[in-house]
């Protein structure tokens, strides 16, 4: 028997927030922050240097020329990355931050609540192609499409526990951070719904493939802007190098799932 391809989809999107469950299981600290922070910067960097954008390469490798090639990808990544910057000037400010969320004798709340919005945009705008790949691979090849369901589904559990870790600490709420890992995931069948119903005669892998490009960008510059910092503060920073090389690895195993 078949499995839906939009059922695939919400499954492998769903794991973002079996994610985010595993991460509040303990009480959030400035420490788990930390370690978080490294953890969540580990993982956006790994999957955009060691995955996303080597994939972007193989493909327009095959019908660019190399510095064509190159100039494209380079020109994708900057706009990712200045798309990024744009988002870290529109969030509110860390006082604005305290004082909607009654966060004003504790700045670290306030920092971390900022930390997550944009970890969480980041993730967000990432997992939205991540489902159209599988639905579309689940449309055309059922087999295709529950392997790169089942390889999804692993490597968003530890962008789920990215999420949530800064959300939960940030408002004391550990339901909250398992909901911000949740929202997270569920682009991915969002992606695919509204790519179906709107996009799909725009869809080319040549489209998709850019959209990518420009996710790594944005991971690349909240990870080297905001995450890594955080992590390798003074306070903390043995926390934060722990964290950073466990996202690294554990992304490395996702990616090498995939099919």
């Amino acid at each position: 028997m078949q499995t839906s391809p939009l059922i695939l989809t919400v499954l492998a999107g769903l794991s973002t927030g079996l994610g985010g469950v595993l991460a509040v299981l303990g009480k959030p600290t400035e420490k788990l922050l930390a370690a978080s922070a490294g953890f969540a910067g580990g993982v956006m960097l790994t999957a955009s240097l060691t995955d996303l954008l080597p994939e972007a390469l193989h493909f327009y490798g095959r019908y660019l020329p190399p510095l064509a090639c190159g100039g494209a990808l380079a020109t994708l990544t900057a706009l990712g990355m200045a798309a990024a910057g744009l988002l870290g000037k529109l969030l509110p400010e860390e006082s604005e931050l305290a004082a909607r969320f009654g966060q004003g004798r504790d700045p670290a709340r306030a920092a971390a609540m900022r930390t997550a919005l944009i970890t969480g945009a980041a993730l967000l705008l990432h997992n939205f192609p991540e489902g159209v790949l599988t639905f579309f691979a689940g449309t055309a090849d059922p087999a295709l499409g529950l392997r790169t369901a089942a390889a999804i589904a692993l490597h968003n559990i530890p962008e789920g526990l990215a999420v949530a870790v800064p959300f939960a600490y940030a408002t004391r709420s550990r339901a909250a951070g398992v909901l911000a890992a949740l929202v997270s995931g569920l682009a991915e069948p969002l992606g695919a719904v509204l790519a179906w119903l709107f996009l799909r005669r725009f869809f080319t892998p040549g489209f998709l493939n850019g959209t990518v490009v420009l996710a790594a960008g944005i991971m690349v510059w909240v990870s080297f802007a905001r995450l890594l910092p955080d992590a390798f503060a003074p306070k903390h920073r043995a926390a934060g190098i722990l964290g950073a090389a466990a996202g690294t690895l554990l992304m490395l195993l996702g990616i090498a799932a995939l099919p």
